[in-house]
C-alpha cells in the first residue's frame, strides 16, 4: 500500500476571487499591507502572450505576500509606482523558472533583492518533473490546474477563469519554497542553490526570441547558399512585419512554410508559390524578399555554417577526433558525478561550458588550472568544486 499522501485539487484562491488592479490607489493599499511584514518574501509571476504577440512584455503581474494577499496587476493601465518598485527591490522573490519572467518584469522596473527559483531547486534535488504543477503536487500534495498557460494574456478584459488561474500560480509558491529549502538543506545542497539563484538574478538573459534567421526550425533542410539567402531575407521581412504589428512571427508565416518556400525559390516564382500555404495573402511580399536573396552576388550569399568558437561539436568526431575523444571522457565523468549527486548533468555543468573548456585544453593541466578555467567561463564555485576533480582525474587516466 502506498504511503504517498492523497492529492487535493487547488481550484480557488484562499482569499476568494482576486480582482485586477488597474488603478494606482488599490495597488498602493496592497503595498501598505505588504509593508506591515517587511521580512516576508513575495511570490512573483508574470503572464506574457508570446504565442500571440511579438513583444515579450508582461500583460499581467501576480504578486503575493502573506500579509497583503494576492495582487493581480494590469501593467498596461499605468506605470509601476516607485512605492511598489522600492518594496519589491528590498524583498526575496519566489518564482518558478525565474529566467522566463525576469526580463519582462525588468522592463517594468521591477528588480529583486534576492531570488528563490523553485524550478531550479527542483532540478538540483533531482526531481523527475520540474513544471510548477508537478512541483506543487510533490511538495504540498495539491493539484494545480494549468489550462490557461498558453492563453492570449493581451486580451482585455481578462476572463474570470483566467484570473483564478493567475492567482493560483502564486498562491502556494512560498509554501513550496519552504519545503524545497528544507530538502536542499537536508541534501547538503542549499549553498549550491543559493549560488545558482544569485547567478540567475544577475545574468544577462538575452533576447526572448531568436535574434537570428539561423534559428529557423527546419533550416538544416536547405542545401544551397541561394536557398539560405532566400530564407534569410524572408526571415528579415517577417520580423519587420511581426514587430510592426506586434504579432508573434509564426502568426505572420510559420517557420516550416517559410523554409519550404525558400527551398523552392531558386526554381522560380511558380514553384515558390506552390510551396506557400494556399490561404497566405500577399505572396508578392514573400517572393520579393526571397528573390532579393537569390539574386545576391556570390560573395554576399550566406555560408552553410556560421563561423563559431569553438566549432560546432557535431563536427568534432570527424574533423577533430582527439578533441572529441577528450570531450567524451570529460562528459562521461561529469555525468557520473551528477548521477552521484542526484541531479541532471547540465545543472552540474553546462555542456557548452564544458565543450569550450575541452576545446581550449589539448593537454591535461593541473587541477587548479581546471578550476580557474571553469570559473573564468562562468561556472559557479560549487560546480567547480564538484566537477573539476572528476574532469581532471578522467583526463589524466585517459592520457
Amino acid at each position: 500500500m502506498s504511503d504517498a499522501p492523497s492529492v487535493s485539487d487547488l481550484t480557488a484562491p484562499r482569499d476568494g476571487s482576486v480582482p485586477v488592479i488597474d488603478r494606482i490607489q488599490p495597488l498602493l493599499a496592497w503595498c501598505d499591507d505588504a509593508e506591515s511584514a517587511p521580512d516576508e518574501p513575495v511570490a512573483v509571476d508574470a503572464e506574457r502572450a508570446s504565442s500571440f504577440r511579438y513583444s515579450s512584455r508582461a500583460y499581467l503581474v501576480q504578486l503575493r505576500t502573506e500579509a497583503a494577499g494576492t495582487a493581480l496587476i494590469d501593467p498596461l493601465a499605468f506605470s509601476m509606482p516607485q512605492t511598489l518598485l522600492t518594496l519589491l527591490g528590498e524583498r526575496q522573490w519566489v518564482l518558478h523558472a525565474a529566467g522566463q519572467d525576469l526580463p519582462s518584469l525588468g522592463e517594468l522596473g521591477m528588480q529583486p533583492a534576492s531570488l528563490f527559483d523553485t524550478e531550479l531547486a527542483a532540478r538540483l534535488l533531482g526531481m523527475d518533473r520540474v513544471g510548477l504543477g508537478a512541483v506543487v503536487e510533490d511538495t504540498l500534495a495539491l493539484h494545480l490546474a494549468k489550462e490557461h498557460s498558453a492563453a492570449d494574456w493581451s486580451k482585455r478584459p481578462l476572463p474570470a477563469g483566467w484570473l483564478t488561474y493567475a492567482a493560483l500560480d502564486v498562491e502556494a509558491l512560498v509554501d513550496v519554497r519552504d519545503v524545497l529549502a528544507e530538502r536542499l538543506r537536508e541534501a547538503g545542497k542549499l549553498e549550491w542553490a543559493l549560488q545558482e539563484f544569485e547567478h540567475e538574478r544577475l545574468r544577462d538573459h538575452g533576447p526572448t526570441r531568436s535574434s537570428s534567421w539561423r534559428g529557423l526550425h527546419g533550416l538544416g533542410g536547405l542545401r544551397t547558399q541561394k536557398q539560405l539567402a532566400a530564407a534569410r531575407e524572408m526571415w528579415i521581412r517577417r520580423d519587420e512585419i511581426a514587430s510592426g504589428d506586434d504579432l508573434s512571427p509564426h502568426r505572420v508565416i510559420k517557420d516550416r512554410d517559410l523554409v519550404a518556400a525558400a527551398k523552392e525559390a531558386p526554381r522560380g516564382r511558380e514553384a515558390f508559390d506552390r510551396a506557400l500555404p494556399a490561404k497566405l495573402r500577399k505572396k508578392d511580399i514573400w517572393w520579393q524578399a526571397a528573390r532579393s536573396g537569390i539574386e545576391l552576388p556570390q560573395a554576399h550569399l550566406p555560408e552553410r555554417n556560421e563561423p563559431s568558437y569553438p566549432p560546432p561539436h557535431k563536427l568534432w568526431s570527424k574533423k577533430y577526433p582527439e578533441t572529441w575523444e577528450r570531450y567524451q571522457v570529460a562528459r562521461a565523468a561529469v555525468g557520473e558525478r551528477a548521477e552521484d549527486l542526484e541531479m541532471p548533468p547540465e545543472n552540474l555543468l553546462q555542456p557548452a561550458l564544458l565543450r569550450h573548456w575541452v576545446w581550449e585544453h589539448e593537454q591535461v593541466p593541473e587541477e587548479s588550472v581546471v578550476e580557474s578555467g571553469l570559473l573564468a567561463l562562468g561556472a559557479r564555485p560549487w560546480q567547480v568544486e564538484q566537477a573539476a576533480p572528476v574532469i581532471h582525474r578522467a583526463l589524466t587516466e585517459q592520457s
